[in-house]
C-alpha cells in the first residue's frame, strides 16, 4: 500500500504541520473511521468528544449497509452530530476502503476493522502520514505483530501518534495500582492469576445469498484468521495488564490447553470457547491465564497479583493493593477509560508530542497468539519461536465470489506449530 515519491513528500510535510504547527493552534483535525461496527462507532464518538475542533470527513467499511447505518447514528448524535460531514464521495466500501479514507484528506484515522486487517491498515496509515488510533488486538499472527512493530517505529520517526485500544492503560485506578506494584508495595511479584470467565456474544446466522467470505466477514469473531480467536481478541486486555505489572516484561515460554465444549456447531467457525495458559518469565514468575465463554455459568473477570509482601486485585468491581493490614482501594467513581485514551491521544497531537503505544500493543497481542498456539497444538511454545513464526492466517487476496473453506478446528497434539 506504499505511495509514490510525491505522496511520501506530502506525508512528511503533513506530519511536520500536524506535529509542530498545530501544537498551539485550533485548526480543525479531520478524522476518518475505518470499520463502522460497534467498537468503531464508539471510538468515533469518543474521538470527536475528545477535541472540539475535530470533524468526521470520511468513512470506510467492507459493507455498505453497516457504513450507512453508522453514519445515520453519527448524524443524530446530540454531542458530535454537528461535526459529521461525510458526503457520498467520502464513503468507501470494500477491501480498499482504508486507502480511500486515507486519501480523503484526513489527519487522524481510527482503525476498527477485524484484527486481521490491522497490520496492513497501520502500515498504510503511517505511509500516508496519519495519526492513528488502533483497536486491540493489532494482529492475528506473528508476521502481523512484526509488521506492526516496524510500522510503529516508522511512526516515531515521522512524529505520528499511535494510540492503542488497550484502554485499561488509561484507567486512573489501574494506573495507580500499577504505580504501587512497581514501587514495591507488594514486594517482589511471585505469581499472577488471571481469570476472564464471561458469557457468549453475538452470532449471525448465514443466509442463502452469502458467499463464504461474506459469511465469515460478518461473523469475523468466530474465525481465527479474522479475530485471532477470542483469547487474542478479548482476553488481550487481561494479558496486557499482566505484562504491565511485570514492567512490560514478556515470557520466555508458555504451555496450556483449550477446546470447544458447547460452542461446537459450524455457526461458530473454528475458534475455541476456552483456553488455559501458563506463561513463565525469566524471573521465575508464572502467569496463569484462564479464559472461557460459556452460557449460564459463573463469571469471574479478575486478576490477582501475588507478591512477597502482599497482593493486588484487579476486577470490574475492585482495584486494590494490600500489604499487611493496609489496603488501598481505587474509588469506584473513576474516569471513563475509553474516553480518556482519546482525550490523551488528541492532546498529544495538539502538543506536538504524539503518544506511541506501539511496542506494548504489539507484544501483548503476541501474548494472546502464544496462548492460542499452546492451546491449538498442545506443545510448549517459546517466545522466540512464536515471534519468529512465519505462519500467516487468512487468504492473501480477498474476492467475495471465490470459495473460502473454513480451516478445520485445531486438535491439540496433532501438530507442532
Amino acid at each position: 500500500m506504499g505511495g509514490t515519491a510525491t505522496a511520501a513528500i506530502t506525508s512528511v510535510a503533513t506530519q511536520l504541520r500536524l506535529g509542530r504547527a498545530r501544537a498551539a493552534s485550533n485548526e480543525v483535525l479531520k478524522v476518518g473511521l475505518v470499520g463502522c461496527g460497534g467498537r468503531g462507532s464508539g471510538a468515533l464518538v469518543q474521538a470527536l468528544t475528545a477535541d472540539a475542533n475535530t470533524r468526521l470527513v470520511a468513512l470506510g467499511d467492507a459493507f455498505e449497509d453497516r457504513l450507512e447505518q453508522a453514519l445515520v447514528k453519527f448524524e443524530k448524535n446530540e454531542t458530535v452530530g454537528s461535526r459529521v460531514d461525510v458526503p457520498k464521495e467520502r464513503r468507501f466500501v470494500g477491501f480498499d476502503a482504508c486507502q480511500g479514507v486515507l486519501d480523503a484528506g484526513v489527519d487522524v484515522v481510527l482503525l476498527a476493522t477485524p484484527p486481521h486487517f490491522r497490520p496492513q491498515h497501520i502500515a498504510a496509515a503511517v505511509a500516508a502520514g496519519k495519526h492513528i488510533f488502533a483497536e486491540k488486538p493489532v494482529a492475528v499472527d506473528a508476521a502481523g505483530v512484526r509488521a506492526v512493530l516496524a510500522s510503529c517505529e516508522e511512526a516515531k520517526r515521522k512524529n505520528l501518534a499511535v494510540v492503542s485500544g488497550l484502554c485499561w492503560r488509561y484507567d486512573t485506578g489501574a494506573r495507580e495500582m500499577m504505580k504501587r506494584i512497581h514501587a514495591g508495595a507488594i514486594g517482589d511479584l511471585r505469581a499472577v492469576h488471571a481469570n476472564d470467565f464471561r458469557g457468549p456474544i453475538w452470532v449471525k446466522p448465514r443466509t442463502k445469498e452469502q458467499t463464504d467470505l461474506e459469511w465469515q466477514m460478518r461473523n469475523w469473531y468466530y474465525f481465527s484468521w479474522l479475530s485471532g480467536d477470542f483469547n487474542v481478541e478479548q482476553h488481550v486486555h487481561y494479558l496486557d495488564l499482566c505484562s504491565w505489572a511485570l514492567k512490560n516484561e514478556y515470557p520466555v515460554k508458555a504451555w496450556g490447553t483449550g477446546g470447544r465444549t458447547w460452542r461446537s456447531g459450524p455457526e461458530y467457525g473454528n475458534i475455541y470457547d476456552h483456553h488455559a495458559t501458563t506463561y513463565e518469565f525469566a524471573s521465575g514468575v508464572r502467569v496463569m491465564s484462564h479464559c472461557r465463554q460459556y452460557p449460564s455459568a459463573h463469571n469471574d473477570s479478575s486478576i490477582q497479583f501475588i507478591g512477597s509482601k502482599g497482593t493486588a486485585i484487579f476486577s470490574d468491581k475492585q482495584i486494590s493493593v494490600t500489604a499487611g493490614k493496609k489496603t488501598w482501594e481505587a474509588p469506584a467513581d473513576r474516569n471513563d477509560k475509553f474516553q480518556s485514551e482519546h482525550d490523551e491521544f488528541f492532546a498529544s497531537i495538539r502538543k506536538g508530542k504524539p503518544l506511541n503505544n506501539g511496542d506494548y500493543m504489539a507484544r501483548s497481542t503476541l501474548l494472546g497468539i502464544i496462548g492460542r498456539a499452546a492451546s491449538y497444538t498442545g506443545q510448549l511454545i517459546t517466545w522466540d519461536k512464536a515471534f519468529a513464526s512465519e505462519e500467516r492466517l487468512g487468504p492473501t487476496t480477498y474476492d467475495w465470489k471465490v470459495p473460502l473453506p473454513v480451516t478445520p478446528v485445531a486438535v491439540p497434539g496433532s501438530r507442532t506449530g
